[in-house]
C-alpha cells in the first residue's frame, strides 16, 4: 500500500464526522446526511473491504442518530418529508455502499488476473533465461549469459556478475549495461565498497536490497548512478560461484521480484556446477586417457622387443636339449623341455600382449581377402587335433554345400578361431564333443562354436568379451576372447554368447558375406 493510500481512511473518518456535526445542527427538513456518502465512496480507493463495510454501518447509524436529534430540537415532532428524506438518504448509503464492495470485488478480482498474468510472464521470461544458462557447458560462456539474460529478465539498467575462483576471491567481472548490448569483462579489483558488499553476500543465500538508508550502498548507487539495486549469492552447497548485481536507474527494484531473482540464482549456481563437473570430468579423462596411453606404449614396446631374445632363447634351449652342446643326461633334458615350454607360453604371452595394444591403438588390419570360413575352420580344428586330443574331445566341423566366403584377413580370422576353439577345448571335460557349424544366412554368414562342457557362470557372462574377462575355464591371460571380439568387430561382424542345456557354451559368429563369385581360401 503506498503512503497515500494510507492516509484515506483517516480522511474517510473526518469526512463522515464531519457531515454528521453538520447533520445535527441542521434542521430535519435539510437533510444534510446525502454527505455520508462521500467517506463511503472515498474508501474505495483505498482496496480495503473492511473500511467501507465499517463505513456503511456507521452512516447508517449516523442518519438514524442525527433524524432523531433533529425531531427532538423540533419538540420531539417529526415531520413526514423529514422522514421519508431520511429514509433515501439510507437508501443511498446503502446502494452506495453496495456498488463501493462491488468495485472491490472487481478491482480484486482483476487483480489477481493480473497478477497471475505477471506471474505467468516473469515464469515464461525464467524458463527461456534457464533454457540460455543450460545451453553451454563451458563455465565463460555460462558467466557471460548471466548477466545478459539477468538484464534482459529484469528489464535492468545494469547487470554485474563477480565471478569467485577457488579460494572466494573475485576473479573476473562481467558487466551489461542496457544501452549497449556488448559484455565487458575485466580482472580488475573491484572498489571498496562493493568489495564489502561482495564479503557480505558471499556467505548468505538471500538477496541483498541496496538502498540509500545505508551509507555503504549510498555509495555503491552513486557509482553505479542508479536508484535501487540488488544482489544475489550464486551458491551450490557450500561453494560460492560469484554474486549477482542488479541495478535499476529509475523505477524501484520490486519487492515481488524477489523470489524470481533468487531462483534465477538458484538456476544460475546449478549451472555453473554442472559446468564445473564437466570441466573436472574432461580433466580427469585426459588424465586417463594420457594415462592410459603410456601404459599401452610401454605395453608395445615390451612386447616388441621381448620378441627377439624370447625367441632367441627358445632355439637355444632346443639347442641344448638336442645335444648341439654335448650330451643331455635325462634329468638335465626334462628341465630343458619345461624351460622350452616355459619359454614357448611367455613368448605367446608376449604376442598377445602385442596384439591387444594393436588393436587399443586402432591398428586393425585393413587387408580383406576372400575366405573360405569352412576351409579355414577345418584347418584350424587340425591344427589343435593334438590339444583335443590329449583331453579325449570329440570336434566336429559341418558346413552346408553353400559356400561361405567371407571378406576378411585370413591370417586375423584363424586367430579368432583358434582362440574360441581353444576356449572351448580348454572348458570341456574328458570325452565330451566340440561342433563347429558354418552355414551362410543371407548377407552373413554365421558360425557356432558349441561344446558340452562346464559353460559360464552368470555373474562372468556380462564381462566374458572384456580385457582380462575370464570365460569360468583354466587359467589363461584372459585376453583371447576379447582379442576374438575385436577381430569379429574390426571385420563389420559381432560374437555373441548363449548357455547350452543341460550345460555347455555356445559362440556365435556373424560376418558380412562376400560377393558371388568371389574366389575364395583357407589359410
Amino acid at each position: 500500500m503506498s503512503v497515500k493510500q494510507r492516509w484515506i481512511p483517516a480522511l474517510c473518518v473526518a469526512l463522515l464526522l464531519g457531515a454528521w456535526i453538520v447533520d445535527l445542527v441542521t434542521p430535519q427538513l435539510l437533510v444534510v446526511a446525502i454527505l455520508l456518502n462521500i467517506p463511503i465512496v472515498l474508501s474505495t480507493f483505498a482496496g480495503r473491504r473492511r473500511l467501507t463495510t465499517t463505513l456503511i454501518v456507521v452512516a447508517l447509524a449516523a442518519n438514524a442518530i442525527a433524524g432523531y436529534v433533529n425531531g427532538a430540537q423540533a419538540g420531539y415532532r417529526w415531520d413526514a418529508i423529514g422522514i421519508a428524506d431520511r429514509l433515501l438518504a439510507a437508501l443511498s448509503i446503502v446502494l452506495v455502499g453496495a456498488l463501493g464492495l462491488w468495485i472491490h470485488r472487481v478491482g480484486a478480482r482483476g487483480g489477481e488476473l493480473a497478477a497471475r498474468e505477471a506471474q505467468t510472464r516473469g515464469q515464461v521470461a525464467l524458463r527461456l533465461a534457464i533454457e540460455a544458462l543450460r545451453a553451454s557447458m563451458s563455465a565463460e560462456i555460462i558467466q557471460r549469459a548471466i548477466v545478459r539474460e539477468a538484464a534482459n529478465l529484469f528489464g535492468a539498467q545494469r547487470a554485474d556478475f563477480y565471478a569467485f575462483d577457488q579460494a572466494g576471491d573475485v576473479a573476473a567481472h562481467f558487466s551489461l549495461e542496457a544501452s549497449s548490448n556488448e559484455i565487458e569483462v575485466d580482472n580488475l579489483r573491484p572498489p571498496a565498497e562493493v568489495i564489502s558488499l561482495l564479503s557480505r553476500a558471499k556467505h548468505d543465500r538471500r538477496t541483498i536490497a541496496v538502498d540509500r538508508g545505508d551509507p555503504l550502498g549510498r555509495l555503491l548507487l552513486d557509482r553505479l548512478g542508479a536508484q535501487s539495486a540488488r544482489i544475489a549469492p550464486l551458491r551450490e552447497r557450500e561453494v560460492a560461484f560469484g554474486v549477482l548485481l542488479i541495478s535499476h536507474s529509475t523505477q524501484p527494484f520490486e519487492e515481488s521480484e524477489d523470489a524470481l531473482l533468487r531462483a534465477f540464482a538458484d538456476q544460475a549456481a546449478l549451472a555453473l556446477a554442472q559446468a564445473a563437473t564437466f570441466a573436472a570430468l574432461a580433466q580427469k579423462n585426459e588424465a586417463l586417457a594420457l594415462r592410459s596411453g603410456v601404459i599401452r606404449d610401454l605395453v608395445y614396446a615390451l612386447s616388441h622387443d621381448l620378441r627377439t631374445p624370447l625367441a632367441a632363447a627358445g632355439l637355444t634351449l632346443r639347442q641344448a636339449r638336442d645335444g648341439a652342446y654335448g650330451p643331455v643326461s635325462p634329468e638335465y633334458r626334462e628341465i630343458l623341455d619345461h624351460s622350452v615350454v616355459a619359454n614357448d607360453e611367455l613368448q605367446r604371452l608376449a604376442e598377445t600382449l602385442l596384439l591387444v595394444a594393436r588393436y587399443e591403438s586402432g591398428e586393425q588390419s585393413a587387408r580383406r581377402d576372400p575366405v573360405d570360413v569352412a576351409g579355414l575352420a577345418r584347418d584350424v580344428a587340425q591344427q589343435l587335433e593334438p590339444l583335443s586330443s590329449s583331453h579325449r574331445l570329440q570336434v566336429t566341423v559341418t558346413a552346408g554345400e553353400e559356400a561361405a566366403i567371407v571378406p576378411a584377413d585370413s591370417s586375423e580370422l584363424r586367430r579368432a578361431f583358434v582362440n574360441l576353439l581353444a576356449n572351448a577345448v580348454s572348458s570341456t571335460p574328458e570325452n565330451g564333443r566340440v561342433a563347429i557349424r558354418v552355414k551362410p544366412a543371407g548377407n552373413t554368414v554365421m558360425i557356432e562354436i558349441e561344446d558340452d562342457g562346464f559353460g559360464v557362470p552368470p555373474e562372468i557372462r556380462p564381462t566374458l568379451f572384456a580385457r582380462f574377462g575370464r570365460s569360468g575355464a583354466g587359467s589363461g591371460t584372459g585376453l583371447g576372447l576379447y582379442i576374438a571380439r575385436r577381430i569379429i568387430e574390426g571385420h563389420a561382424g559381432s560374437i555373441g554368447y548363449a548357455p547350452c542345456e543341460p550345460h555347455g557354451s555356445r559362440f556365435t559368429l556373424r560376418l558380412p558375406r562376400a560377393a558371388a563369385g568371389s574366389g575364395a581360401r583357407a589359410s
